[in-house]
């Protein structure tokens, strides 16, 4: 799920809101199956400035889709908060706008979803055309309980539905409203398999059934067909109450009424039902967890020389240039959440005194044994004297200083609490020339308490960096290890030159909040100072 924050320093929400998304009468862009649609949620915080807090998963060949995944927002009362979805065609494997077919979008604020409930619109092109036939639903609800339901699912004898193969299964959850069954969630598929085990997963109480244990939930098994037409297996219908640690027949009521000695379809095994209260990253923070901010500045010849107006590193008479102004705003965000202040900033891909040796995670301040800067303006200082002492040369290693991160983390595990957290912002102008490294450090830091942040500077191509940012999941090292999760978040400078600090700030920093939560959580740590009963 993803979440919508204001920052530090707004007004208390009025309460959180859960925004499920639909549409209907997509526009078709594929010659040959149909569209394959994903919603994208921005808001705009600052002037026409949009950013993106979030995407729904990628529906294969449907032109009614339903996601399952939801968006989180913080609402507040005394703001017009003005809120963008834009849903796109996407073809390729990393769910990349960039190729993508645009299907429409429709801008609104968050007042008037919440006060219609049902919120119904038709799709727009970006001329202000009709996108076709298509329309959006966005259903809010207010989220008032923070328990959610831990599940782990398999199956066992499903019915054969591919005719060369076995059956590719998947699940759906659906909660009984005034309107009938609504989507709540859907797991992913298990293919060529009629006894299948799917990841474990997690699901708000309050969408799941609305906080009432006995109210009756349905469960829906289907074969997944690649033309987006998928078989139905069967269903079962119970209580969260009664589906912890049971069993329960797969039924396929048609096969049922023509069948004479029909059984089932299957039988669906609840492995794992657990309730739970979900922490919230506030939770953590007030709760004595600290965030660990560390920099690392890109020193490598493709910046330019650094006393040319042409360089990246070049400081203009106003004391200006794009690296100081990704130092400025996220770190101004950053080290609210860090009492002590103190940040240890590097550098990569230069020579340095006084051996001339290249070096991927020295020191800008040249003191190994105190790599600290006092605050944002301490970093900055160091920068400007650390420039005109090194000699910038390459190649563009981003594992040295992953690793070096990383290292923090592993001690911080061995405490087993929630108490330090770790984010390391990389400033760079290029192509990575260690990407197999990279790799393999960003898929073994994933399983620490650390997330990284990538500011791209300049003009160069940074596809490689956007392969990284995995919100697919699908960041895996050189030897094929996946990613535990995701945490990477990669932005282009660029895109936000023209616009206020703060618009960089929110962009890069919006994943960092359920990163934090979500790693804790699946350690199954709670926030230091709590007094809560563990999980």
């Amino acid at each position: 799920m993803a979440a919508v924050g204001q920052g530090p320093g707004a007004a208390p929400c009025v309460t959180k809101v859960s925004l499920s998304i639909s549409c209907e009468n997509l526009m078709d862009m594929d010659a040959f199956s149909k569209s394959d649609p994903l919603c994208v949620l921005y808001v705009s915080t600052s002037g026409a400035q949009w950013c993106e807090i979030g995407r729904t998963e990628k529906i294969m060949n449907c032109l009614n889709p339903k996601f399952s995944k939801c968006f989180l927002v913080d609402y507040y009362f005394e703001m017009v908060q003005k809120l963008k979805f834009e849903v796109y065609d996407i073809d390729t494997e990393n769910s990349s706008l960039v190729d993508a077919d645009f299907l429409g979008q429709l801008e609104c604020t968050l007042g008037q979803i919440v006060s219609s409930r049902k919120f119904t619109k038709p799709l727009l092109l970006r001329d202000k055309r009709p996108a076709g036939r298509g329309t959006i639903t966005i259903c809010a609800e207010e989220r008032t309980d923070n328990r959610v339901v831990d599940f782990e699912m398999s199956a066992r004898n499903l019915d054969k539905k591919d005719f060369f193969g076995k059956s590719d299964p998947f699940l759906e959850f659906y909660r009984e409203t005034e309107n009938g069954w609504q989507l709540c969630h859907r797991t992913e598929v298990v293919k060529y398999n009629l006894n299948p085990v799917w990841k474990p997963f997690r699901v708000s109480l309050q969408s799941l059934c609305n906080c009432d244990v006995e109210k009756s939930i349905k469960v829906d098994c289907y074969d997944y067909n690649n033309s987006g037409s998928h078989d139905f297996i069967g269903s079962f219908q119970a209580s969260v109450s009664q589906i912890q640690q049971a069993e329960f027949e797969c039924i396929n009521s048609k096969k049922k009424q023509k069948k004479k000695g029909y059984k089932n379809s299957g039988v669906i095994v609840i492995k794992k039902c657990k309730i739970i209260k979900e922490y919230t990253f506030l939770d953590y923070i007030m709760g004595g967890c600290q965030l660990n901010f560390t920099i690392a500045i890109d020193f490598t010849g493709s910046n330019g020389d650094p006393r040319t107006p042409q360089s990246l590193h070049y400081i203009n008479p106003q004391g200006y240039n794009e690296y100081l102004a990704a130092i400025w705003a996220v770190g101004n965000v950053i080290q609210d959440y860090d009492s002590d202040k103190m940040f240890p900033a590097f550098g990569f891909g230069a020579m340095i005194p006084p051996t001339w040796q290249v070096s991927h995670e020295f020191p800008i301040n040249f003191n190994p044994s105190n790599p600290f800067c006092a605050g944002v303006e301490g970093v900055v200082a160091a920068y400007q004297q650390c420039l005109p002492q090194v000699k910038l040369y390459g190649p563009t290693n981003f594992s040295p200083i992953i690793n070096h991160v990383a290292q923090f983390g592993r001690q911080a595990m061995q405490q087993q609490t929630a108490s330090q957290y770790f984010v390391l912002l990389i400033i760079t102008d290029g192509v990575i020339t260690d990407m197999d490294q990279t790799r393999s450090a960003i898929v073994a830091a994933s399983r620490l308490p650390m997330s990284i942040i990538i500011v791209g500077v300049g003009g160069a191509d940074f596809s490689a960096m956007e392969f990284l940012d995995g919100d697919d999941g699908t960041l895996r090292s050189s030897s094929g290890e996946p990613a535990m999760r995701d945490i990477v978040q990669f932005v282009p400078f660029r895109q936000f030159q023209n616009g206020p600090p703060e618009m960089l700030a929110q962009s890069v920093l919006a994943e960092i909040p359920g990163q934090v939560t979500s790693f804790f959580t699946a350690m199954s740590l709670r926030p230091p100072n709590s007094s809560d009963e563990p999980a």
